[in-house]
């Protein structure tokens, strides 16, 4: 199934969201909850399933809702279709401060994986499954990078990541990553998990014990501040005992200062 061709504008800067526009009859499917506004005319409808395969039985659709629930997503996915006869509007933000970035699958080989929670929409007709990397090393020991989604189709797809988000373009070449720090890339980028250093290194580098290693040639995702990390310094910076202060260990305060750094 090709999916549709849909037109969009990304507005803001560290808090973004995406506007979709539908022309008639146009469909943009998207996370359980994504859902910032919605005009007059585009009705949208859970179900359980991307919609790329039309044909696809109970039993399909409960196998791909089932492999959902494994990432911790929703077993829906809300459909938005503009029934009306104009062009009409429907927009998508994020759960988090971060970017949102707009890849053509069709320029991605069809294909692209990345981390289980960055998918925010996409065009209909692409398949949204997940993937589980095959090492054992990377299985064990890859946090995020464990269980990838994997997007498929020739329509736009629409990525949301942590603080920034650089492209890398690797020819042949090898890049070590944080696990938590790879936002997607290319099915032609290999993607494996090696030790970050020797036994110094890894306990008290600060780094953590693992590195992943993209190798290959393609496009790669980054971002420079996973919701992981981000979780962790708010939870650091929480008051330590009972109350209701907003003081210098609140966690207002600490939420306060991490977005002014």
């Amino acid at each position: 199934m090709s999916s549709h061709v849909v037109d969009y504008k990304i507005f803001g800067d560290d808090l973004q969201f995406v506007e979709v526009e539908l022309d008639p009859r146009e469909t943009v499917i998207a996370e359980a909850g994504a859902m910032m506004y919605v005009e007059d005319g585009i009705t949208f409808e859970a179900k359980m399933g991307d919609g790329s395969q039309p044909g696809a039985g109970l039993l399909g659709k409960l196998g791909g809702a089932a492999k959902r629930a494994i990432t911790g997503e929703s077993l829906f996915m809300t459909h938005f279709t503009n029934q009306g006869q104009e062009k009409k509007h429907v927009a998508f933000a994020a759960a988090y401060p971060g970017k949102i970035i707009a890849i053509d699958l069709d320029e991605a080989n069809g294909e692209l994986l990345c981390q289980k929670d960055s998918f925010l929409c996409a065009a209909l007709g692409t398949n949204v499954s997940i993937a589980f990397n095959k090492r054992l090393g990377a299985g064990l020991f890859g946090g995020e990078g464990f269980i990838l989604q994997r997007l498929r189709g020739d329509g736009m797809v629409f990525i949301h990541a942590g603080g920034t988000i650089v492209e890398k373009r690797l020819a042949g070449e090898t890049l070590r990553v944080d696990t938590g720090c790879i936002v997607a890339f290319e099915s032609t980028i290999n993607y494996d998990i090696q030790r970050s250093g020797n036994m110094k290194s890894m306990l008290f580098g600060g780094e953590g014990l693992f590195l992943a290693t993209l190798q290959g040639t393609g496009r790669v995702w980054l971002q420079s501040l996973p919701f992981s990390r981000l979780a962790d310094r708010i939870l650091a910076n929480a008051p330590k005992s009972g109350g209701r202060t907003q003081g210098e260990g609140s966690l207002i305060k600490g939420v306060t200062d991490l977005l002014q750094s």
